[in-house]
């Protein structure tokens, strides 16, 4: 088995341009946002490892967050979990594998969870 690490960043709350329907394209929709990203690493981590030996969370956080345009619609969501790995591989060649959890919080009626997971690997 190989050694693997995977940064995980779950259940971000974010307003997105997103849905199909015409009550949907209007306004952003609340989506909760969940990534995971399998990334190389050192042979070990020491105590005194610096941040550069791994990646910042705070990177992963930002794909989902702020990196999305906010000026942009996304008639699916699965473009939304796209347009956040595209994010994750442009900025790290380090980043082999992204997953994308996404969840429509408007759409729930007995609090479910209806959404996607998209799973890209580095090409």
């Amino acid at each position: 088995m190989s050694d693997s690490l995977q940064l995980q960043v779950h259940d971000l709350e974010v307003e997105v341009l997103t849905g199909v329907y015409s009550e949907e394209t209007h306004l952003p929709q609340p989506l909760r946002i969940s990534v995971t990203v399998d990334i190389d690493m050192p042979e070990r981590f020491e105590p005194d490892t610096p941040l550069k030996a791994s990646k910042n969370y705070m990177d992963v956080k930002h794909a989902a967050t702020d990196g999305l345009p906010k000026d942009v619609h996304f008639t699916l969501v699965e473009a939304v979990a796209e347009h956040i790995c595209d994010t994750l591989f442009v900025g790290d060649p380090r980043v082999r594998r992204v997953e994308v959890r996404i969840i429509k919080l408007a759409i729930a009626e007995q609090g479910e969870s209806i959404g996607i997971t998209l799973v890209r690997g580095r090409k």
